[in-house]
């Protein structure tokens, strides 16, 4: 139990009808969650307004509703308060209920197009790895490792881990993470920052030590409608970094700088092209790893592609920022293994090599095949798999097409997740990005398993196949339904 007003604290009120001197036992903007003694925090969403169910929830048991309007009839045993905006007071009222946990973490905030997830995750890994209890907020899942004596092979260290619903959680759910984190000894925590999570308010509340900027490319135009507007939603969790943190920003981005023309937060660079504060250079690259000239010193890591480097870069940077020892960190992440789905390599007993790349973007798919096309011989074919997601960002999917085409020795485009849409018109869309002279290597087959299968039967010894766009999910959406689908399990079984 909390009492109102302490959980009330900094949430910005206007006008409060009641009391706030009663205790309250839980928090939910779901009408469907209250119960007894619930504060109830009325969001306008895209599709429901939760004022419309105010009156519901007084009746279902809530003691206390906080909503941008006052309904027209009061409930006298319920106490209403009034903010300007829910959702941003959504977040401080459940950090406060939850006793502020990023208060008492160093919470370290990832964002950008691509990179985001593998930053994150390598940078939990890296951390645990060095004997600190961690967490780790990330579009594949949540982790909560308390801290464990070092083991410098960098082994996942297990802990609790959950499946993630999405890439940053609501408000609520944030800070019950945070808090369980807390509660295990936590001292550290890695999340990545989506821009819907920005825009939607839902990193309010939270203090962040430092935010690391990976790069922005096309992407979720289905949702912000123009680059100018995901950029700018971009921008504004580093406008909101307090003058104690760090910002550390991808210099050979070119909205780089932009990112961070407001922030009050301290800057720093990292840079493969670019005199940085963090620099490195890629001395070999090879489909067993890399060698590299990481920030004055050589190392190899097990992951492959300039991507990559930009992605250990960051990481490494962080990790100095953040205050750890320099051979320490190069030694811990030398061991670090690349992230589900990402890169992920699948060697059959034929010579054929198969690659399962999370890359849905443009710029991802680009990377990914150059970096293929820069390791692999001339006498190795390149066969990508590849669809789009659908009721997404339709301006994308000739686009990746023509990526797909330009790039690769054989295609075949297939099913994503069609979600509500006609696989074959999502496919007939992406085949309008393939030049003619291309036509011939390309090859539609909406069935994705097929469309694999296929893809493993036309290579021979040596050539490599890519499977492309949904990496680590283990599902498939069609027409509201998740089926089981796993692009890693069933490229092993068909090579």
């Amino acid at each position: 139990m909390k009492k109102l007003k302490d959980i009330l604290y900094k949430a910005g009120l206007v006008e409060v009808n009641g009391s706030t001197a009663l205790s309250v036992s839980s928090i939910c903007f779901d009408s469907r969650k209250v119960e007894k003694g619930s504060l109830f925090i009325a969001l306008k969403g895209t599709r429901r307004d939760g004022h419309t169910f105010i009156q519901q929830v007084a009746e279902a048991g809530a003691v206390a509703v906080v909503c941008e309007k006052f309904p027209e009839k009061f409930n006298e045993n319920v106490t209403y308060i009034k903010v300007n905006d829910s959702a941003s007071s959504l977040g401080i009222i459940a950090s406060n209920f939850y006793d502020t946990p990023s208060e008492r973490l160093t919470l370290v905030g990832i964002t950008g197009t691509n990179g985001k997830t593998t930053v994150a995750t390598l940078l939990y890994n890296l951390f645990i790895s060095l004997g600190f209890g961690a967490g780790l907020i990330s579009t594949v899942e949540y982790k909560i490792t308390p801290p464990q004596k070092v083991l410098p092979k960098g082994e996942d260290l297990g802990g609790a881990s959950f499946s993630a619903s999405h890439t940053t959680p609501d408000s609520i759910q944030l800070n019950q993470l945070m808090k369980q984190m807390v509660d295990a000894g936590c001292t550290y925590c890695f999340m990545e920052v989506s821009s819907h999570a920005v825009a939607q308010k839902r990193i309010s509340g939270l203090k962040f030590a430092g935010g690391v900027f990976t790069n922005i490319t096309h992407d979720h135009l289905d949702y912000h409608k123009t680059f100018e507007e995901y950029l700018t939603t971009k921008k504004k969790f580093f406008d909101g970094l307090e003058s104690d943190a760090f910002v550390l920003v991808n210099k050979d981005d070119a909205n780089g700088r932009r990112m961070i023309q407001h922030t009050n937060a301290v800057k720093r660079w990292y840079a493969l092209k670019a005199s940085a504060d963090f620099n490195c250079k890629i001395m070999e690259n090879q489909f067993a790893g890399m060698l590299l000239n990481l920030d004055g010193t050589e190392m190899w890591s097990k992951l492959i592609g300039t991507f990559n480097v930009y992605n250990l870069l960051a990481v490494y940077s962080t990790a100095i920022l953040l205050g750890q020892d320099k051979m320490k960190a190069l030694t811990a992440l030398s061991n670090l293994r690349s992230v589900d789905g990402r890169f992920q390599q699948i060697n059959s007993g034929s010579g054929i090599i198969g690659i399962v790349d999370y890359a849905h973007t443009p710029d991802a798919l680009l990377n990914v095949l150059k970096t293929i096309r820069e390791i692999r011989t001339d006498a190795q074919k390149i066969i990508t798999v590849v669809g789009c997601g659908g009721d997404r960002d339709a301006l994308k999917r000739p686009v990746m097409a023509h990526i797909a085409s330009e790039e690769s020795d054989k295609v075949i485009l297939t099913s994503d997740n069609p979600r509500s849409e006609d696989p074959e018109e999502i496919i007939r869309q992406m085949q309008k990005g393939v030049e003619r002279v291309h036509q011939k290597k390309v090859l539609s087959i909406a069935d994705r398993r097929e469309a694999i299968k296929a893809a493993c039967s036309f290579a021979t010894a040596g050539d490599i196949v890519l499977v492309a766009g949904k990496g680590h999910e283990k599902y498939q959406e069609i027409k509201g339904a998740k089926h089981p689908f796993d692009d890693v399990k069933i490229l092993s079984e068909n090579l």
